[in-house]
């Protein structure tokens, strides 16, 4: 299933740092980065979650809320966040259900072998809980830095 700036974001509930049950629902009234990753403490998904740390207070000031997903279990978020001072929210999808319903969990393939895992992908959702904007194949050199500016335009 391929979603498009336009559709319904799927509805969720994972568990999420801090303790906390994130659920789309609870974000509403707010506008949502959603950001797919696929391993927490690898080396573009390091960078990645340092570049949104670093704009996080620009993300705050446009009232846009970063959230990471990936398939990790809280406990590796945690050490995750902890050993790169990360303070916004990374959810937690070990049953890979909204990783599905969001079309980002793939067969993937690196040196002819063939696997499944997370396309990194980035979703813009709005106050209503459309997508407003995504981001497919992400590069991480510039896509924070861009995705901020369509924040800041919505």
């Amino acid at each position: 299933m391929t979603l498009a700036a336009g559709d319904t974001a799927p509805a969720f509930t994972l568990p999420a740092t801090g303790g906390q049950m994130l659920t789309l629902d609870g974000l509403k009234g707010r506008k949502v980065v959603l950001y797919f990753y696929p391993k927490d403490d690898t080396s573009g998904c390091t960078l990645e979650a340092q570049a949104f740390q670093q704009m996080k207070a620009d993300f705050a000031k446009a009232d846009t809320e970063i959230v990471g997903v990936s398939p990790d279990a809280m406990k590796s978020h945690d050490k995750f966040r902890a050993k790169y001072d990360l303070d916004f929210t990374l959810a937690s999808d070990e049953t890979k259900t909204m990783l599905e319903a969001y079309g980002v969990w793939v067969e993937k393939s690196m040196y002819g072998r063939k696997y499944m895992g997370v396309e990194r992908t980035t979703l813009l959702i709005d106050r209503d809980g459309k997508i407003a904007r995504v981001w497919e194949k992400v590069k991480v050199p510039g896509h924070v830095e861009e995705v901020l500016a369509a924040a800041r335009a919505l």
